[in-house]
């Protein structure tokens, strides 16, 4: 039987720079770093963000930006402060999807590697009794 999820692994080609960009914009708490050492396929880091274990490790980043991505939820009154942390950072936004009310709001952007990331302020109760309407 399934538990729930582990952990969320990104590959990425500069650790520092991600860190940054996890304990800048998602309050990502670094628990783990290997240094030097490979006990995995590469020098790793683990953070805690808000409860889930992501890990990131080095390596080559992705070729192309696709819409898969993680989404972290965050409060809707934290909606400009998330804003402004990402343009910090110079990180790319991505226009969001059309919404109807109800459902929440998101921020929708791109890391250095590729890799999309949302922050959400809606819950899947809220989205669910909003699309029955």
């Amino acid at each position: 039987m399934i538990q729930g999820l582990s952990h969320i692994t990104f590959i990425v080609s500069d650790l520092d720079k991600m860190e940054n960009m996890l304990t800048t914009v998602l309050d990502a708490r670094k628990i783990y770093d290997s240094g030097d050492k490979k006990f995995s396929l590469s020098k790793e880091r683990f953070f805690d963000i808000g409860g889930v274990w992501v890990a990131i490790m080095e390596g080559e980043p992705l070729p192309t930006q696709t819409y898969n991505h993680v989404a972290f939820k965050m409060d809707a009154s934290e909606y400009d402060e998330r804003l402004k942390k990402i343009q910090s950072l110079g990180l790319k936004l991505r226009e969001g999807r059309s919404r109807v009310e109800g459902e929440g709001h998101s921020i929708y952007f791109y890391d250095y590697d590729n890799h999309m990331f949302e922050l959400h302020s809606g819950t899947l109760e809220e989205r669910l009794e909003r699309y029955s309407k």
